[in-house]
């Protein structure tokens, strides 16, 4: 005889009153039910019982206070864009182009490529010009954003401390440099659930090369998988195996999906461990999407119009290219805004777009126009898109990346000469922020002469992070999670909401 074996009975006896609880009255039926209840608008996400949403790790839940922003599209430019020839324009850097940098400033500082004995100020070939009623100077190369300068934040004080780009990704999107934490996105959907019955709360989409960090940058860390980000696919089907396979109806693929659910319920209820729920909420997710995503990505819908403004079916730049071009990435990046969009329309709570490569040690006067030229309509596209159908006040658009590029030309093969690229930048940089809440026309933060270093108003990535947590109703000190003996959060042991940005 099995010496583990132990008699129905016994077991029964030997279940806690905490697990009899756990398992019938507040266990996976009335997760079950607390689901399909919100879904019809018959409670309040706020009123679902802490245990179903423990259960249920998809279930809403209500904000530490009233929200501003709903949904977030965060447009992640990897590789580093120069904030010196797009949002940060530089008079004096431009006079003593091709000088050295004083000895002083180069003592303490770290290059990834960039030799210090030789190395000169590089200016930038680009005009700026002034946007909107407020003024705001932004690169030639940037017309389209020019456009929508009134609806936009730019922050131009950004510091962190990475300057190698794989770590820089990292504390981007995670706020520490490290392996193994959660993502922004997996933060959020873990602190306010998934209000999409049929699509993930955390969605990938990526144009160009790929970044560095790859899936790295949409982790979920020590948190349950199902706070993941979700990768879409450009091409095929949106998920991989979304479909069932030929033969397969879809009535017995439900029957064997409530078998397995059974499974895995009876195993959640011995053990209550998070993944089986999460294994659970993915199942059912998944089976969903197979009706969701072909409408999500089908674009037939949209007028002509829309398609012509976003950009769709741009040509590709002949005289340009480089790092960003991966294909036909003019058409995909343009479709990605436009999907966000839609993804915002149909619940999808965090969008992050990645486009790769901003990695400019050269070749900057035919690749950077390149990648902008690719990024600039579309964005200026979405960010009117969303304001047109009433979307922005709810919906943060965030243009950002890991850090900035040197004023000084790189010199990596050692002669005393301009360059044609710039070396990582981590003492200055710039983004934008659109919608949520924020401030639209207004320029935060200063930079020295030359763009150096972040010299007023300083902001740090996880200042950022406070202020995107804050705009969502979240106070980023008690966005916690215990792991390993120690709460943690997004922002790690820093991080200050600045109220200037908040409109």
């Amino acid at each position: 005889m099995n010496q583990n074996f132990t008699h129905p009975k016994t077991q029964l006896a030997h279940r806690t009153r905490r697990e009899f609880l756990n398992t019938t009255a507040s266990g996976l039926g009335m997760a079950a039910l607390g689901s399909m209840l919100t879904a019809d608008n018959l409670i309040n996400a706020a009123s679902v019982d802490d245990a179903a949403m423990s259960v249920n790790p998809l279930a809403p839940r209500p904000s530490h206070f009233d929200p501003k922003a709903k949904a977030c599209i965060f447009i992640f430019m990897a590789g580093a864009p120069s904030h010196i020839d797009l949002f940060d324009p530089k008079p004096v850097l431009q006079e003593r182009h091709g000088q050295p940098l004083p000895e002083s400033l180069l003592e303490k500082v770290r290059f990834a490529f960039i030799k210090k004995n030789n190395a000169l100020l590089q200016g930038s070939p680009y005009k700026f010009n002034k946007h909107g009623q407020c003024g705001m100077e932004l690169s030639e190369l940037l017309p389209h954003l020019g456009s929508v300068a009134d609806d936009l934040l730019l922050i131009r004080s950004l510091h962190t401390e990475q300057f190698n780009h794989h770590p820089g990704q990292l504390m981007m999107q995670c706020g520490r440099g490290t392996f193994g934490l959660p993502t922004m996105g997996s933060w959020l959907t873990y602190g306010l659930g998934n209000v999409s019955q049929n699509l993930p709360g955390y969605v990938v989409l990526s144009s160009g090369r790929g970044s560095s960090g790859g899936a790295t940058l949409w982790q979920s860390g020590f948190l349950p998988s199902t706070y993941a980000g979700v990768l879409l696919r450009n091409q095929g089907e949106p998920v991989l195996n979304l479909s069932n396979p030929s033969g397969i109806p879809n009535e017995l693929q439900r029957a064997g999906l409530n078998t397995l659910r059974e499974v895995n319920g009876k195993r959640f209820e011995e053990v209550h461990d998070p993944e089986i729920a999460a294994r659970i909420a993915s199942y059912e997710l998944a089976y969903r999407m197979q009706t969701a995503a072909p409408e999500l990505v089908d674009l037939s819908g949209e007028s002509a119009s829309t398609i012509d403004d976003y950009g769709l079916n741009r040509d590709e730049p002949k005289e340009f290219g480089g790092r960003g071009k991966q294909g036909d990435t003019y058409k995909s990046f343009a479709k990605n805004c436009l999907m966000a969009r839609r993804m915002v329309e149909r619940g999808v709570r965090f969008i992050n777009i990645v486009y790769a490569s901003w990695d400019h040690h050269s070749g900057i006067p035919k690749e950077l126009p390149y990648n902008a030229g690719c990024v600039d309509q579309p964005i200026a596209a979405l960010i009117k898109d969303l304001k047109q159908r009433g979307l922005l006040d709810s919906t943060m658009v965030v243009w950002g990346s890991e850090f900035g590029r040197t004023p000084l030309g790189e010199n990596r093969n050692g002669k005393r000469e301009v360059g044609s690229g710039r070396d990582h930048h981590p003492y200055s940089f710039s983004m934008l922020m659109a919608g949520g809440g924020m401030q639209g026309g207004k320029v935060y933060g200063q930079t020295d002469e030359i763009g150096w270093h972040a010299t007023e108003d300083r902001v740090h990535i996880n200042d950022l992070h406070a202020t995107m947590l804050h705009q969502f109703g979240l106070d980023h000190l008690k966005l916690t999670h215990r792991f390993q003996g120690r709460d943690f959060r997004l922002t790690d042991v820093g991080g200050k909401v600045i109220h200037d940005w908040i409109a």
